[in-house]
């Protein structure tokens, strides 16, 4: 009975795996949510806001006082003064921004251009507008930077791949920097050619950059595609709260964008889930506030977030995978291929047999990456993992790994 534009997309991967690492008792690494909480002055604010009466429906597009706050944070990042009431627009998480954005900007047949892999949510988001989706595929890293574009031990895209999926039907690239699931961070020079290929061909701008704080190489800043000669006035925006504080059950998100490209996001917004809850609203407003606390929380994550993905890339590593450590957000992704423990799993290069059988083989969870391309061979030898973990939670996943990888017994 389901909708033919949505029955191809099934469940999504995140709640299968979470279902296989509850029935196996395994550690979750597959999920991209932390196991521990956010600020200690986010949570005190909640509570102060429920108390304080605030508890009935917002206003549509957001609480006065948080979209102040939003265009206050960007206009400290970049350096560009906006305006709160006809250019942000509050959203039930990054992942509503995105449909709405979708509904609100694509027509139907309009061509929707995507970096695979991508979230699984940008596929239906495109469906259920009745656009077209357009592939360019990020490959895996040789080592040396392709095209002087990509960084160096960076996926990559080649340019001529990318010119050519811009056509006249083109509406929208969607473009996530920093990347979930490669942890590739966009240089300004893939940024720039993205930029012209938009002015040339008349389209918008969606940028997802809910991880645009959690960056682990000084070289390889966060760069915002709005602020790029030409792009302020066909770039929306979009982010988040949640992975910036560890609050991803708030769903607190946002899109920022010119008075023109915000009517379109709020023509869907209004008719998604018109207002998100109201005392998270004011809680977040409040506590945005607090700008010195704000930096030193975010400071103290990504140090935490570094230190995890150095201790799991590097028992990864050991293990036989071969690693592509991020330089931002929240995942390993990892060849599984010459790991010995794998070849109990899987026959034939298959991420998702591996991944399936993670749980009951080694007791961790982790995501098969070929559901988040259509090209899925590109993802069959490769499976992701969650860092976002208390570092105690992570050493558990590694000795489970390296008991079930190296086949000794767990009291040995």
């Amino acid at each position: 009975m389901t909708a033919q534009r949505l029955a191809p997309f099934g469940t999504t991967i995140f709640t299968e795996m979470t279902l296989l690492a509850n029935k196996h008792g395994a550690v979750n690494l597959a999920q991209g949510f932390p196991d521990f909480d956010g600020p200690a002055f986010f949570l005190d604010a909640a509570a102060d806001a429920l108390r304080s009466g605030q508890n009935q429906y917002a206003r549509m597009f957001g609480l006065p006082a948080l979209n102040r706050a939003i265009a206050e944070r960007w206009q400290r990042a970049a350096d560009a003064p906006i305006d709160p009431d006809a250019q942000v627009t509050v959203t039930s998480g990054c992942t509503e921004a995105i449909a709405a954005a979708m509904l609100g900007l694509v027509n139907p047949g309009d061509e929707v251009i995507l970096f695979e892999p991508f979230y699984d949510s940008y596929r239906a988001c495109v469906a259920m507008a009745g656009g077209v989706p357009r592939i360019v595929t990020l490959r895996e890293p040789t080592g040396a930077a392709r095209d002087g574009l990509a960084a160096r031990g960076a996926f990559w895209f080649d340019p001529d791949e990318l010119r050519r999926a811009f056509t006249s039907r083109t509406r929208v690239v969607l473009v996530n920097t920093p990347h979930n699931p490669t942890g590739k961070v966009f240089t300004r020079e893939e940024l720039a050619l993205i930029a012209d290929l938009c002015e040339r061909h008349n389209a918008v701008a969606v940028t997802d950059e809910v991880y645009e704080h959690l960056t682990f190489e000084p070289d390889q800043p966060h760069v915002r595609l709005a602020t790029l000669p030409g792009m302020a006035g066909r770039t929306l925006t979009l982010s988040s709260l949640g992975k910036t504080f560890s609050l991803t059950g708030w769903k607190i998100g946002w899109a920022i964008g010119t008075p023109d490209l915000t009517r379109a996001v709020r023509a869907a917004h209004q008719f998604l889930t018109f207002a998100t809850a109201t005392p998270l609203q004011a809680a977040a407003a409040a506590a945005l506030a607090r700008t010195d606390d704000c930096e030193r929380a975010v400071a103290g994550l990504v140090a935490d977030l570094r230190a995890g993905r150095e201790l799991l890339s590097s028992a990864l590593e050991r293990l036989g995978f071969r690693v592509h450590t991020p330089a931002g957000a929240y995942f390993v992704l990892a060849d599984y291929t010459g790991c010995p423990g794998a070849r109990g799993l899987v026959g034939e290069p298959d991420d998702a047999a591996f991944c399936r059988g993670l749980p009951a083989a080694a007791g961790v969870a982790a995501v098969p990456p070929s559901v988040f391309y259509q090209n899925r061979e590109h993802g069959s030898r490769l499976a992701r993992f969650a860092f976002c973990k208390r570092p105690e939670t992570l050493r558990e996943a590694v000795r489970r790994l390296e008991v079930w990888a190296t086949g000794r017994r767990a009291d040995q």
